[in-house]
């Protein structure tokens, strides 16, 4: 489907001005097929038709990186060569920022300094690129939501330093992986939701020490897993659904034993 002549009409600049071809320095592409008003334009405020024009023309990316509507330091970003991403660490938009965090070799000093980038999004994409053994220096991120992506990437044998973490969201992920020898710490917790991820990967042997839980919800997942040879200190807990639960365990080792015979 061709550019309508609406979509032409409204092809305008980052500073909402009507885009002209005939005043454009790069007019001689549009004869070579290589730009299209609406469509593929390196001066459209749109990001997407500003990409369109760099994969028509990727060579020319390097000379639009310090133009000034960030949208097009953004995507130039996203077609220059690795070598002069540098010199886009420090942009004052964090869009070009992420552009650059998402091509930077993982291993460069460059993609490293951006650990400490003042933007949550940017170190969003550092968290998601950077090798999981070098991520422990991200543990104490300010944002609860680049730790649970540090979580979840983190080596399991590393994730002891972060069972105290302050966000609840970011404990949740921890307990859902963290060493098994860890389980009953966290099912100490003081968040329901945290110790209920905590209870469920556990082993019945671990599970005692839950059955005066404050919470009826980690009492259920005990009285639904503990050896019912166990169970006999929460025949008389105060939770409907826990006291039944129990009760019903019982039963069912009755009917599983077989009757007693009438003598």
């Amino acid at each position: 489907m061709g550019t309508t002549r609406t979509e032409i009409e409204e092809a305008r600049d980052w500073q909402g001005t009507l885009l002209d071809c005939s005043k454009c320095e790069r007019r001689a592409l549009l004869e070579e097929g290589r730009c299209h008003l609406g469509h593929a334009c390196v001066h459209d405020r749109y990001a997407r038709r500003i990409d369109r024009f760099f994969r028509w023309n990727p060579y020319l990316a390097k000379e639009y990186l310090e133009h000034p509507y960030f949208e097009t330091r953004a995507v130039s970003a996203k077609h220059v060569e690795l070598f002069y991403l540098p010199r886009l660490i420090d942009d004052p938009d964090e869009t070009v920022r992420q552009s650059v965090a998402q091509r930077l070799p993982v291993n460069s000093r460059h993609f490293k300094g951006l650990l400490r980038d003042p933007h949550r999004e940017v170190r969003v994409r550092v968290a998601e690129r950077l090798e999981a053994r070098d991520l422990a220096g991200m543990i104490g991120d300010p944002d609860y939501f680049v730790r649970q992506i540090v979580a979840r990437r983190l080596p399991v044998g590393m994730l002891v330093k972060m069972m105290h973490d302050p966000d609840p969201e970011v404990r949740k992920v921890v307990a859902q992986r963290v060493g098994s020898e860890w389980l009953p710490a966290m099912a100490n917790d003081k968040e329901v939701a945290v110790r209920l991820v905590a209870v469920r990967r556990m082993d019945s042997g671990q599970l005692k020490q839950l059955i005066k839980d404050p919470d009826w919800q980690v009492r259920y997942e005990v009285a639904s897993r503990l050896e019912v040879a166990e169970l006999e200190p929460m025949r008389a807990d105060p939770d409907p659904a826990v006291n039944e639960l129990v009760a019903q365990r019982f039963a069912g080792q009755c009917i599983e034993g077989g009757l007693p015979k009438a003598s």
